[in-house]
């Protein structure tokens, strides 16, 4: 490969020591600039060109979300002044929208959720049932105690498939019991907003989210 990239005293991942020019490598230590591949010196100005505009982009994004957080909260502020209340109170899920109906903005907040050691006793009780029914048990609700259980990481469990055990409907002593469990589990241990915003070209068509996270532009 021709040699066409140069690198420069000063720029990222370069040194000069005695006048002579090394990039640091990847255990901190120093390499001549000649001796570094071609390839290698690209993809490395490749990637700090790109991260450098990542970093600026973060930036922004943090700074758009503490000015959008602050002018809906002066909204709030003014709304409860003139009513006397507030938006759906502290955890509430609000909805604001255009006068013209083709913009909306919604905040919508969800609780992180983990679940204390009454859940193994839930297990255990559900596994105890699960014995006894196996014969005459329908292999979905076998499944669904699968995957709820299913850990991949100690003390994480699939928590959509433990609350989906909640509504099956059995009257076994145990299996209530087991219910009653998982509820005295869990524990609420924060709570989390999510601002998301929708946009239409007219009033009679379908809301469109307008992307910021760069996986799903």
């Amino acid at each position: 490969m021709d040699s066409v990239i140069i690198a420069e005293a000063g720029a990222p991942g370069v040194i000069e020591v005695n006048g002579r020019l090394f990039m640091i490598n990847a255990k901190g230590g120093y390499d001549p600039i000649a001796a570094v591949k071609e390839q290698y010196k690209l993809e490395d100005q490749t990637v700090r060109k790109i991260f450098d505009f990542a970093e600026d982009l973060s930036a922004q994004v943090s700074r758009f979300k503490g000015h959008t957080a602050s002018d809906l909260l002066a909204l709030d502020t003014i709304l409860a002044e003139r009513y006397g209340t507030k938006i759906g109170g502290k955890k509430g899920n609000r909805t604001y929208a255009t006068y013209d109906g083709l913009r909306r903005i919604t905040v919508q907040v969800s609780d992180q959720i983990t679940f204390g050691p009454e859940l193994q006793i839930a297990k255990q009780l559900i596994d105890e049932c699960m014995t006894e029914w196996s014969a005459d048990s329908r292999p979905e609700i076998q499944s669904i105690v699968t995957r709820a259980f299913n850990t991949d990481k100690e003390g994480q469990v699939n928590r959509s498939e433990v609350f989906m055990l909640q509504k099956l409907d059995f009257k076994d002593e145990r299996w209530l019991k087991a219910m009653e469990a998982i509820s005295d589990a869990i524990r609420i241990t924060g709570s989390k907003e999510y601002v998301r915003f929708y946009r239409r070209d007219k009033q009679q068509d379908e809301w469109l989210p307008v992307t910021i996270d760069m996986a799903k532009a």
